[in-house]
C-alpha cells in the first residue's frame, strides 16, 4: 500500500495532465454541440454561416489567448485588476500561474483556452441570421483577448473578485454569465430579425431542424463532464464528486423544463427539456464541488424551470430576439447558479448556517461582472456599427446568410 500511495504522489503531475487533456477535449467537442443547436433552432437558410462562426470562434480565440488573453487573466497580478505579463508567448515565460502548479502548463494552457472559446461562442445563437460575419469576427476576437480575460483575472486570476471571497468553481458567471451579457447586448443593438415583432408581439420563428438542435443539447451535456470535473485542474476525490453533482443536476433540470412545458402549454416540448438540462448544467458550474447530491437536484429543479419563464420574458417583455435562448440559458442560468451556490454550499452556504457574507460576494460578483461587461460590449458593437456595419442588408437577410455571405447553401437539392 505505502508503495503505490508512493507511486501515485510521484506520478500525480503525469495522471493529472492526462486526466486535464481529456477533459480539454471534451471540452473542445462542445464547439459541435453549440454549433449543432444553434443551427437546429435557427432556419436553414442561415445553417452554413452558423457553422462556421463557431469554427472561426475557436480559430480566432486559440490565437488571440495565446497572444494576449492569457497573459491578461493569468499574467501577474496589477492591483486586483488585470494581468500584466505572459503575453505573446506565456509558455516561455517565468509567471506566478506556474508556481506549484501539478500538471503541464501546456495542458493547463491548452483547457483554458478551450473556456475562453466557449465564451465567445454563445454570442453565436443570439445574433443569428442577420449580423454580419466580419463584424462577427471582430467580436470573437475581442472577447477572447480582452473582455473575457479580465473578468477571467478578477475571479480566477488572483484579482479583487477573488480576493473579496467570489467562487466560482468552473465558470456560472465567469464563462456564461460573461458571454450571455455579449450576447444580449448584440442582440439587443443589432436589433430583431425581420418579421419577428408585428405589433409589438413577438411570432415564433421554428428552427428547421428540432432534432439537430436536441443532438447539440446532449452534445453539451456530454462536454459539460470536461467542463466541471475538469475544473479541479486533477484527478482527486473532488473531480470524482463533480460527476454526480453534474449529472444529478442536469436530469433533474431536463425533468423540470419538461414538466414546466408540458403544464403551461398541454404538451411536452422537447425544446425547453433539453434546455432544462442546460440550464441546470450553467447554474451548477459554480457550486459543483460544494453542495450536496440534494443540492445538486434543487438547483437543477429552479434553473430547469425558470429558464422556461426567462425565456418567454426576453421574448415577449424585452423583446430582444435571441434565436436559441442562449441569453436566457446562460445569462439567467449563470446569474442565478452562482447566487444559489451561496445557499446550498456545504462548506460556506446560507442554508447550512453560515451567514450571508458568501452570498453578499456573489451577488456583488454578478453586479460587477454585468457593468462591466454592458459598457465594454456595448462601446464593442457601437464602434463596429458606426464603421463597418453590424447587420447584413434585407435583401441579404430574406436571401439568407449562407448565399449571400458564403456563396453556397447547407442543404442542396
Amino acid at each position: 500500500m505505502d508503495y503505490v500511495a508512493m507511486l501515485t504522489k510521484e506520478n500525480a503531475y503525469m495522471l493529472n495532465s492526462i486526466w486535464v487533456l481529456c477533459a480539454a477535449v471534451f471540452v473542445f467537442f462542445m464547439q459541435a454541440g453549440f454549433a449543432c443547436m444553434e443551427s437546429g433552432f435557427s432556419r436553414s437558410r442561415n445553417a452554413c454561416n452558423i457553422w462556421l462562426k463557431n469554427l472561426c470562434d475557436f480559430c480566432i480565440g486559440a490565437l488571440v489567448y495565446y497572444v494576449v488573453g492569457f497573459g491578461i487573466m493569468y499574467g501577474d497580478d496589477y492591483h486586483g485588476l488585470i494581468g500584466i505579463n505572459g503575453f505573446i508567448d506565456p509558455l516561455a515565460q517565468k509567471l506566478q500561474v506556474w508556481e506549484g502548479l501539478n500538471l503541464s502548463k501546456e495542458i493547463f494552457l491548452l483547457y483554458q483556452t478551450m473556456f475562453c472559446a466557449t465564451t465567445a461562442t454563445i454570442i453565436s445563437g443570439s445574433v443569428a441570421e442577420r449580423f454580419k460575419f466580419n463584424s462577427y469576427l471582430v467580436v470573437s476576437a475581442v472577447m477572447t483577448g480582452l473582455i473575457y480575460p479580465v473578468v477571467g483575472h478578477w475571479i480566477w486570476g488572483g484579482g479583487w473578485l477573488s480576493e473579496l471571497g467570489f467562487s466560482d468553481f468552473a465558470g456560472s458567471t465567469a464563462v456564461h454569465f460573461v458571454g450571455a451579457c455579449a450576447a444580449f447586448m448584440g442582440a439587443y443593438m443589432v436589433g430583431p430579425r425581420i418579421g419577428k415583432y408585428r405589433d409589438g408581439k413577438p411570432r415564433a420563428i421554428p428552427g428547421h431542424n428540432i432534432p439537430m438542435g436536441i443532438l447539440g443539447a446532449l452534445i453539451l451535456w456530454f462536454g459539460w463532464y470536461g467542463f466541471n470535473p475538469g475544473s479541479e485542474l486533477a484527478l482527486d476525490e473532488t473531480t470524482f464528486y463533480t460527476t454526480v453533482t453534474t449529472t444529478l443536476t442536469a436530469a433533474a433540470g431536463g425533468i423540470a423544463g419538461l414538466v414546466t412545458s408540458w403544464i403551461r402549454f398541454k404538451k411536452p416540448d422537447p425544446t425547453l427539456a433539453a434546455n432544462g438540462a442546460l440550464a441546470a448544467l450553467v447554474g451548477i458550474c459554480t457550486g459543483v464541488a460544494e453542495v450536496s447530491p440534494f443540492g445538486s437536484i434543487a438547483i437543477g429543479l429552479i434553473c430547469g424551470t425558470l429558464i422556461c419563464f426567462t425565456l418567454e420574458f426576453v421574448d415577449h417583455k424585452l423583446h430582444i430576439d435571441d434565436p436559441v435562448g442562449a441569453i436566457s440559458l446562460h445569462g439567467g442560468s449563470g446569474a442565478v447558479g452562482t447566487l444559489l451556490a451561496a445557499l446550498f454550499s456545504m462548506e460556506k452556504g446560507l442554508f447550512y448556517g453560515h451567514g450571508t457574507d458568501f452570498l453578499v460576494s456573489q451577488l456583488i460578483g454578478v453586479l460587477s461582472v454585468t457593468a462591466f461587461c454592458a459598457v465594454t460590449t456595448f462601446i464593442l458593437y457601437k464602434a463596429l456599427a458606426l464603421t463597418v456595419g453590424i447587420r447584413v442588408s434585407e435583401e441579404e437577410e430574406l436571401a439568407g446568410l449562407d448565399v449571400q455571405e458564403h456563396g453556397m447553401n447547407a442543404y442542396n437539392g
